[in-house]
Order: C-alpha cells, then structure tokens, then sequence
C-alpha cells in the first residue's frame, strides 16, 4: 500500500512541550523535556490518512474480535485524553502569563526613609529644649530681680514710715515748745504788769510824798515812829528769782519729761522697726520661697507640655507606622490567601494528573498484554523500545504530560506503520 521510498522521518516536536505545573506555588522550576521516543517512519500520506485507515488493516492483520473493539475503545480515550492534556496546557499557559504579569506588577513595597525626619524633629526638639532652658533662665533673673525690687520698696517704704513718725513726735514737741513759749510770754508780760505798776506805786507815792511836804512846809515837824521802809526793789529781785527759779524748775520738768516721752516712743520706735524687719525678712523669705516654687511649677508644667506633645507625636508616628504595617499584612494576607488557592488548585490538578498517569498505566499495561500476545516480532521488538522509553523517561523524571503525549504519538505510529516494510527497520532509533 505504501512504497519505502516515500516514506520521511519527522520529529515529533508536539512531544517536548513545556510543563510548569506548581511552579507558581511550589517555587519549582520548570521541567522541560526533550522528545525522547523513537523517530519512526512515517507514510507520505500523513498523519491523519494513516490514523483513518489503520484501524482496518491493523485490525485485519493483528487483531480479531473483541481485541479490534477494545483498541478502538482504547484509540478513543487517547483521543478524549489528548484532547484533555491540550486544554490544560492551553490553561497553565493562561496561568502562567497571568502568574507572570501578576508578579511584573506587584512593585515590592519600600518603606520610606524616615531618618532624615527624625534627625531634624531632634534637632528642633533640643533647639527647643534649650530655648525653654534659657526662658527658664530669664525668668529666674526676672524673679530675682522683682524681689530685688521689692526688698528696696520694702525699706523705702520702711524708712519713710519712720520719718513720718519722726516728723510726727517734731510737730508733737513743737507744739509742746510753741505752748512754753506762750506760758514764758505770759509770765514775762506779767512781770511786765507788774513791774509798771510797782513803778505807778512808787511815783504816786513820790507825788504824794511831795505834795504833802509842800503843804506843810516846814511848819510842823512831826516825829514818826515808822517801820523802816520796804526795800522794793530786792523784793522785786526775790520775786524775780522766784519766778525765774519757777520758770527754770518747769523748763527742765518740761524738758525731762520730753526727753523721757522721746526716748521711750524711741525705744518704742526701735523695737517696733525691729520686729517690722524681722516680720519683713520672714515676708521676703516666704515670698522667695514662693517664687521659686512657682518657678518649679511653671518648669513642671513646661516640661509636662513638652513630654505630652512628644508623646502626641510619638503616639501619631507610631499609629501611621502600625496602619501601614497593618496595610502591608493584609496584602501580604491577601497574597497569601491567594498563593494557598492557587495551591489547593494545582493540588487538586496534580491528584487529577495522578489519576490520569495511574490510567493511563493500566492502558499501556492493557497495550503490553494485547501485543505480546500475537506473533509479530516486529511489533513486539517496537512495543519493547516503546516500553524501554517508558521506563527511560519514568527514571529520568519527565513531565506527566510530555511522556503520555510522546508515548501516545509513537503508539499511532507503530499501530500506522506497515508491518511488510523491512527497508524500514534500520531506521529507527531510540533516543
């Protein structure tokens, strides 16, 4: 039926195909296998002229009866199953792409470089520490220097308090010297009176004396016997160093006792001032105290500000740095959940290719028992290099796929393949 000469040696080229299940989630690389099966003779007719008539003549030469139904039961299921392995390269290849555009997309995150910030919030937070340092310091000067102040206003108005009681016993003794002087100006107006009036006497008594010896003359002597005469004017002497004696005696009463009356309003004067600075210097102790209290204070509450507002910012830096952290773990989670899917799947494809490969070798156990049963030695030769390339390629760990696409393409060949062609033998080869 087909001449050896028209007969050409194709590559079966379909055979090395690209298998890359679970390399998404597994972190396997792609296992690549070369087309390892024997490169047979094929007809010039080509493949599908050869696959539509071999069942007849294979049928008619090798098998008989209920052997050429179960052949072409089993020609269908390798069809059914090719057709199978197609659509889920055809998948994993969508899979694949959509994987690797996934992955071109997903930028990793970088989280951003915060040291320079940091650096510049501690500069400016020790520019402020040392700015709140020196308004401390000022205010303290300033303090010291409002108690100062209040110490000078404190003995000023001390010293002008003591004057106005100074000027106060001067006005009082003042008075007191205006009413002596008053008293002398009365008493010497008196002596004054008296002293006219002394005169007054004597010259009425001269006048009198006078007339009366102009009236009697020399006429009539009378003989008095008289007191002697009075000696006014050392009464009037005595009188005048009585009342002098007087005047003396209450000017030095008046001056003992305003010397008494100012050294005891002095001493009073004295131990007042005294207990008045005493009683200022426990004020302007208690009122330092209370400064520099007030001062702790305000230091206190500057440096609760200072440690509030830090902690705000630390509180706000902190709570940014946990929301993107937060973010990142759920689209690490996210990933996850997705990786753990795409695992579950491919699982489940891998217990679905198991299965497969476990049927497809009951089905070549199947081929084995329906060929070495007839009494072709070319056909056994050929199903012994088909069983020799199995165990090669199951030792050599090939991809599921490629070694049941390979074993099945040979298959076709060898059942299409004519059996009376001897020229042909010598051309085939096993990789």
């Amino acid at each position: 039926m087909y001449s050896s000469s028209s007969c050409k040696l194709p590559s079966l080229s379909h055979g090395a195909r690209t298998f890359s299940a679970f390399s998404a989630g597994l972190g396997r690389s792609s296992c690549r296998a070369a087309s390892c099966l024997p490169v047979l003779c094929l007809p010039a007719g080509g493949f599908a002229t050869s696959y539509s008539m071999g069942g007849g003549w294979f049928g008619d030469g090798i098998l008989t009866g209920n052997e050429k139904e179960t052949m072409q039961s089993l020609n269908d299921r390798l069809a059914s199953y090719l057709e199978k392995v197609r659509q889920l390269e055809k998948e994993n290849a969508e899979l694949e792409s959509r994987i690797r555009e996934w992955c071109e997309q997903q930028v990793p995150y970088m989280c951003p470089d915060y040291q320079s910030y940091f650096r510049t919030i501690e500069e400016l937070q020790k520019k402020t520490l040392c700015s709140k340092a020196e308004n401390a310091r000022l205010v303290v000067q300033i303090d010291n220097a409002k108690l100062a102040a209040d110490d000078f206003r404190t003995k000023y108005e001390t010293e002008v308090s003591l004057r106005q009681l100074v000027e106060a016993d001067i006005n009082g003794l003042r008075r007191i010297l205006d009413d002596l002087t008053l008293c002398k100006a009365d008493l010497e107006a008196q002596v004054e009176s008296l002293k006219e009036e002394l005169m007054c006497l004597k010259k009425n008594h001269e006048e009198e004396v006078n007339s009366l010896r102009c009236q009697l003359g020399d006429r009539l002597n009378v003989e008095v016997d008289a007191a002697p005469p009075v000696d006014l004017n050392r009464v009037l002497d005595e009188m005048r160093c009585q009342y002098e004696t007087l005047v003396e005696n209450n000017r030095r009463e008046a001056e003992d006792w305003f010397d008494n009356q100012t050294e005891e309003l002095n001493q009073q004067v004295v131990s007042s001032s005294e207990q008045l600075q005493t009683c200022q210097a426990e004020i302007i102790e208690l009122r330092r105290t209370v400064n520099a209290l007030e001062i702790e204070l305000q230091a206190q509450h500057s440096m609760r500000d200072a440690l509030e507002s830090t902690l705000a910012e630390t509180e706000a830096r902190y709570s940014s740095q946990l929301a993107q952290i937060q973010c990142m773990i759920t689209n690490v989670e996210a990933q996850l959940a997705e990786i753990r899917a795409d695992l579950e799947r491919q699982n489940q494809e891998y217990q679905v290719l198991l299965d497969v490969r476990a049927r497809l070798e009951c089905e070549i156990n199947t081929y084995r028992g329906l060929l070495e049963s007839e009494d072709c030695k070319f056909c056994s030769c050929e199903i012994l290099s088909i069983l020799q390339t199995v165990n090669t390629a199951h030792t050599k760990h090939l991809s599921l796929v490629d070694f049941a696409e390979g074993f099945v393409d040979t298959f076709l060949l060898l059942l299409l393949a004519p059996i009376s062609l001897p020229s042909s033998l010598p051309s085939m080869t096993i990789l």
